[in-house]
């Protein structure tokens, strides 16, 4: 039914000295006449050698080798292929499926760029839309499997100390006193956008100092308020109690809960040790209790979030969370602190791992204040929020500019966040609410009438504006101090908002150039610059997306001219869709790109709620987090109790 002999290697399409160029007729055997023989083959192969050889099902298989590897030889070989292949991207030795294993990435760009026609350049012959249709589906269905197809693979989160704002956060909790010694402590390292991941969370010697330090000050405020020494004291010695069984029950119930879970008989031995100790050398009550304090702060099982690794009987060296370890995730994940009482209430009877359960905790935790520590740490870094308070426009350029005018842009945004999370809103509306906040100040810089005083106030959005992107604060964080830079805000539609990031600029390329005495509109001279092919290829979308936002200002404000120029915000996107000003871009993202958003956002909240980079076997977490969402009309609560239920977050892998 088939050839004898060995299956055909890539090797047999080209040699080794690169004299034969994909898509070009070899002397003994025409390339595309040899790839139709290879789909034969794939139909006729027996489905266990498929198996064997790449662990993919043959029908994935059959569909890849028929629709992507031809595609890829025809569209895409020509500049990637050989030693000298484009971007270091070599497709022209792709055979089967098995290519896509380990390279998630790279395949979701080559899915993306071909779908938006991106590539093949606008100067070689297109790809017909039921070749595009077709080939990004097997690319997809190959992805599913390699990344889907061998049980779960919850990932392994490293042992991550508390950072700034969960130590606070923590204490505050725990002691109930209004103190922030962490502010005190080195900045966080940030991996992945975020700053509590557990592979850049490094303790220098400095920082250890600096948590003995805490923890003096911490025991000592603790006792100086007498609601908050009840949390550590929490039964007094009454006449005829045994002071030792009160001093124990005590140091059980605070232990307890400083280590988020049921302190065990040897470790309360030792600590009973140290208040024994104190007590012989007859320290007062309160001091002793202090005393006791300085070791549990300073623990790891403090200091540190700690989870037991899988043992050796443990199936596939997997293990799912215990209900504490499960707690303390959820709590630090939407409260940036540890779990309150209810939530130990429900996993001391063992009911949190059940998925009504954990819904409803998810819903009331969200309902919770201290779900403002998402917009605080997740919006926060995700919008990168936190870099505006160190922006400082150009007075001469902008001279209305101020401390109060970046409070109100940046105190806007989070108020939309907090609508979306509060009110339990589509996720959409990041990029498509009508609505937001304002005060006087603000009100003022967008040209709104009717607003008085510092408090905010909900109005619709002004001509021209929706969602986060058109917001002051995101416009002025994506802005030059003397101009406005459709590049930044290009690439930060692309990084943070479409998952898209761009490359580094290669080597060699000059920057803009800058100047009163540069000839030409800031989009004359950036469409120069773009000229240069290797800069083109991803400055086509981003600067298209940068040029629709032009109509603002450098800080926000609206404006029909840039000096003696009148604004052009028109521009066209991949595929030749084009859009003449900021409200039929965002219509255009919200259109073309809601699957590219919701994935990105998707991605980074999973990033976040584990503390630590996706893989590509993650993939199939993202899958299920975005199937629920879309059940559920994308609404937050939806993507969170997605999240909390997946396998990342309810299993950890051994090393």
């Amino acid at each position: 039914m088939f050839p004898e002999g060995p299956r055909p290697s890539a090797r047999s399409l080209k040699g080794r000295d690169g004299d034969v160029r994909p898509g070009v007729p070899c002397p003994e055997v025409d390339v595309l006449r040899f790839l139709q023989v290879i789909a034969i083959w794939g139909c006729l192969w027996p489905p266990a050698f498929v198996l064997a050889e790449t662990g993919i099902d043959a029908g994935v298989e059959e569909a890849f080798v028929q629709d992507v590897v031809p595609f890829l030889q025809v569209h895409c070989a020509g500049c990637h292929g050989g030693e000298s292949a484009e971007g270091g991207i070599a497709l022209d030795e792709v055979m089967d499926a098995s290519a896509l294993r380990g390279g998630g990435e790279l395949w979701e760009k080559v899915v993306r760029v071909v779908s938006e026609r991106q590539m093949p350049p606008q100067d070689e012959p297109q790809p017909a839309e039921d070749e595009i249709t077709k080939a990004v589906a097997a690319i997809h269905s190959a992805m599913n499997a390699i990344d889907c197809g061998s049980g779960t693979q919850p990932g392994r989160v490293t042992i991550r100390r508390l950072n700034r704002a969960e130590y606070n956060n923590t204490v505050r909790d725990l002691l109930g006193i209004d103190f922030r010694p962490a502010d005190d402590f080195p900045s966080d390292d940030v991996g992945h956008g975020f700053d509590n991941i557990g592979d850049v969370l490094a303790i220098p010697p400095l920082l250890m100092e600096k948590y003995l330090d805490a923890a003096e000050q911490v025991a000592q405020r603790t006792f100086e308020n007498p609601e908050s020494r009840r949390r550590v004291v929490r039964h007094e010695v009454a006449e005829g109690d045994d002071v030792v069984a009160v001093a124990m029950r005590n140091l059980r119930e605070f232990a307890s809960d400083a280590y988020r879970r049921p302190v065990t008989d040897e470790e309360l031995g030792r600590l009973f040790g140290i208040m024994r100790l104190a007590y012989e050398q007859g320290s007062p009550p309160d001091e002793i209790y202090q005393t006791v304090m300085l070791a549990v702060l300073t623990n790891p099982h403090f200091l540190f979030r700690v989870e037991r690794d899988p043992s050796p009987e443990d199936e596939d060296g997997i293990r799912e969370l215990g209900d504490y370890e499960l707690a303390s995730r959820l709590s630090y994940f939407l409260w940036s602190s540890m779990p309150d009482a209810q939530l130990f209430a429900v996993a001391s009877e063992g009911r949190l791992r059940e998925p009504e359960v954990l819904a409803s905790e998810v819903r009331r935790m969200l309902a919770d204040p201290k779900a403002r520590a998402l917009v605080d740490n997740f919006a926060g870094q995700w919008l990168q929020l936190r870099n505006l308070s160190r922006l400082a426009p150009d007075p001469d350029r902008y001279p209305g500019f101020d401390d109060a005018l970046r409070q109100a842009m940046q105190r806007e945004t989070e108020m939309l966040f907090e609508t979306i999370v509060r009110e339990d809103r589509s996720v959409k509306e990041f990029l498509t609410a009508d609505y937001t906040y304002v005060n006087q100040r603000l009100a003022e810089h967008y040209g709104i009438d009717g607003i008085s005083g510092d408090q905010f106030v909900r109005v619709s959005q002004p001509v021209g504006r929706r969602g986060v992107l058109t917001q002051a604060s995101i416009l002025t964080l994506t802005s030059n101090p003397t101009r406005t830079s459709p590049v930044k805000r290009g690439k930060w539609v692309l990084d943070n908002l479409l998952g898209e990031p761009p490359p580094p600029p290669p080597p060699g390329v000059e920057e803009l150039k800058e100047g009163a005495d540069q000839l030409g509109t800031l989009r004359d001279r950036m469409e120069q610059h773009r000229s240069n092919p290797s800069c083109a290829v991803c400055h086509t979308k981003m600067d298209a997306i940068g040029f629709g936002m032009e109509n603002f200002d450098g800080i926000g404000a609206w404006r029909e001219m840039d000096g003696r120029d009148r604004i052009d915000p028109t521009g066209t996107l991949p595929g030749n869709v084009g859009f003449s000003g900021p409200e039929e871009l965002v219509d255009l993202l919200c259109k073309n790109n809601a699957e590219a958003f919701l994935r990105c956002l998707a991605k980074r909240m999973l990033t976040y709620a584990l503390g630590r980079g996706l893989e590509s076997y993650d993939r199939c977490a993202v899958n299920g987090i975005l199937d629920r969402m879309a059940a559920e009309d994308h609404r937050f609560s939806a993507m969170v109790i997605a999240i909390v239920n997946s396998d990342p977050f309810r299993y950890r892998a051994a090393r």
